[in-house]
């Protein structure tokens, strides 16, 4: 008995029964009277709502445990606890992890970017909830990761899951996915217009006539939500009290410089942290490491406690001594090189104790990592540069402003997305009197780091395996295409031992103009061209006398299975072929033809396409 039940008699098709038959009705029902341009404008505003609630509660429960361990730490001096709670935070989650949700969860923009390009948009139903129990653990007790990557997570999971309920089209998945993202980040940071940006040059869905409307529904109701929730406060209180002169643009040229070079940093050290992590295959052994360089940099630096939204409000506010709570270096809070040295060491190892948050199996993102260190680095950019005397110093550069100008500038260059980093940085923070200062730093790093790293934190690793979707839909194509999905194998291979003769007999029963050569192994030693031997195929003097190897030739080049298909379309470029042998370990496997790959092509330019 299969789970419908029963079988129609007419049809010999199962009938579906309870539940599973009134989902398939409102399917059914749906698809009769119901546009699907219709019905996702509908799903946008369904995924918002959701998204939003998910960001709101992931938000309470983080500040919640947050809350309970820290009320009792004391101010004026260190706190062992903080040798702890963090170490108990990613433990926790770390088995959650591993031993309840049993799949790799972590990095979850790069997770999403991964299902656009190569899973048709589909996440698994515990996406949409996994990320969020984890991350508010791990960043509850302490971890130094943020809430925006595991929203991101969820919120796609939930767009991705909602649309495969309904069985709608790869295409719509994702950009059900691209909503649900929206949402997440308008929701987690009170920043709608930033949401939408954050889908088009982080996840690079395209902005075209049937994505616009659906992704800004998601995104101001995401948003909605979570003012709804929580107050019409912006996420960070900034007060412009001095106001941004021209002659100072100099100077924010070159904060943008020093921000494109911290980006670079942080993205490499990253990288680093990250490969060292991948290197170590015994899971506790990953853990120890981690917890130990999180827990002795929160212990040193409590200001690296969490997301560190209190440390950026402190600076945004003009207010460094905040820094020093908890601390053990309390005692040196009116030092002005004290809290140079301090915003420094802040700047430099926040992505230290974000990679050590994530490797020892914490759950969580890199972009409040990179809000944090991008206000450190312009806090200390204009402390350092008026604590010289480099600046008039009846006219000195604006700590609040050039920290809040850092946050914008290091997003932009981390990410490689400055038009998100430009209106979040002005969203959550209310400093749209700051936009054209704004929009010169963002871009400045921008340029900077992209001239130093091609791609951003999120991408790289997708790029690195030649899996990353881009705007360029040509490249976007050839990544969804596959070698193993264009081999053609019905070639038939010959030996260079056997004669003229033989060859000609395999010619008659052969379809194909083109013959691989192969050793007993199977090695590919050449190749056969028909045109090649068409004027002494039909002397029967020389069916004796010649060989295969006398009239063989070398291919223009191989394709080695697995080639991302960009690079073999690069080789046929190159050598001008029309097939090309493919290998595996110098082993023949087939032969790849262009027309084969156009075909191909077509298809999926076909079902890729939103229009």
């Amino acid at each position: 008995m299969n789970s419908y039940g029963k079988v129609n008699k007419n049809t010999d098709e199962p009938v579906e029964q309870g539940a599973s038959h009134w989902l398939a009705s409102l399917r059914r029902w749906r698809e009769n009277h119901i546009k699907e341009k219709t019905f996702v404008v509908m799903l946008a505003l369904v995924v918002g709502v959701v998204s939003g609630l998910a960001a709101v509660l992931l938000k309470f429960l983080i500040g919640f445990i947050s809350g309970i361990l820290t009320r009792h730490v004391h101010i004026a001096g260190g706190n062992y606890e903080y040798l702890v709670f963090p170490v108990v935070g990613i433990l926790l989650a770390g088995m959650y992890v591993r031993y309840i949700i049993k799949d790799d969860i972590y990095h979850g923009v790069t997770r999403v970017l991964y299902a656009i390009a190569l899973r048709k948009s589909r996440l698994k139903t515990h996406n949409m909830y996994a990320s969020l129990v984890s991350s508010s653990v791990t960043i509850g007790f302490g971890g130094s990761v943020g809430a925006e990557g595991p929203i991101v997570f969820t919120g796609a999971a939930i767009g991705s899951n909602l649309g495969q309920f309904f069985r709608l089209s790869p295409q719509t998945l994702m950009l059900l996915v691209g909503c649900g993202a929206a949402a997440g980040i308008a929701g987690i940071f009170k920043a709608p217009i930033a949401g939408v940006l954050f889908t088009i040059e982080v996840l690079l869905i395209d902005l075209n006539s049937r994505s616009v409307v659906p992704l800004i529904i998601a995104s101001v109701t995401g948003a909605t939500v979570a003012y709804a929730f929580t107050g019409y406060n912006v996420e960070f209180f900034f007060s412009q009290s001095e106001p941004f002169f021209t002659s100072r643009i100099p100077f924010v040229i070159l904060l943008g410089l020093f921000c494109g070079f911290v980006s670079f940093y942080f993205n490499k050290t990253i990288e680093m942290m990250e490969n060292m992590f991948a290197h170590i295959t015994n899971h506790w052994v990953r853990f120890a490491i981690g917890a130990i360089i999180l827990s002795l940099l929160i212990f040193l630096f409590p200001a690296l406690y969490g997301e560190g939204y209190g440390a950026i409000n402190s600076l945004l506010n003009g207010d460094v001594t905040p820094l020093f709570d908890n601390s053990i270096f309390y005692d040196y809070r009116n030092s002005v090189w004290w809290a140079v040295g301090l915003v420094g060491c802040l700047c430099l190892t926040k992505v230290f104790a974000t990679s050590a948050t994530n490797g020892g199996g914490g759950v969580g993102g890199t972009f409040a990592p990179s809000l944090y260190v991008g206000c450190m680095a312009g806090f200390f950019f204009a402390f350092l540069l008026n604590s010289l005397g480099v600046v008039d110093q009846s006219l000195p550069l604006s700590h609040k402003n050039f920290a809040l100008l850092g946050m914008a500038a290091v997003m932009a260059g981390v990410m490689h997305a400055p038009l998100m980093a430009i209106f979040l940085t002005a969203e959550m923070t209310g400093g749209y009197d700051l936009f054209l200062p704004l929009l010169i730093v963002s871009v400045v790093s921008y340029l900077t780091s992209r001239i130093l790293l091609p791609y951003g934190i999120y991408s790289r690793r997708l790029a690195k395996r030649g899996e990353l979707l881009t705007h360029h839909k040509d490249k976007s194509v050839l990544t969804l295409l596959k070698i193993d999905s264009v081999i053609e194998t019905d070639f038939i291979a010959v030996h260079p031992k056997m004669s003229l003769k033989e060859m000609v007999d395999v010619i008659a029963q052969s379809s194909r103009n083109l013959f691989p050569v192969t050793d007993d192994e199977g090695r590919l030693l050449g190749v056969v061209l028909l045109d090649d031997i068409r004027n002494i195929m039909f002397r029967p003097d020389l069916y004796r006398r010649i060989y295969v190897e006398r009239f063989m030739s070398s291919p223009p080049a191989q394709i080695e299975v697995g080639t991302p298909m960009e690079q073999v379309m690069k080789t046929f470029d190159e050598t001008k072929a029309w097939n090309l042998p493919v290998v595996e370990k110098g082993k023949y496997v087939g032969f790849v033809s262009k027309s084969k790959i156009f075909n191909s092509y077509r298809e999926v330019l076909k079902h890729y396409s939103y229009d």
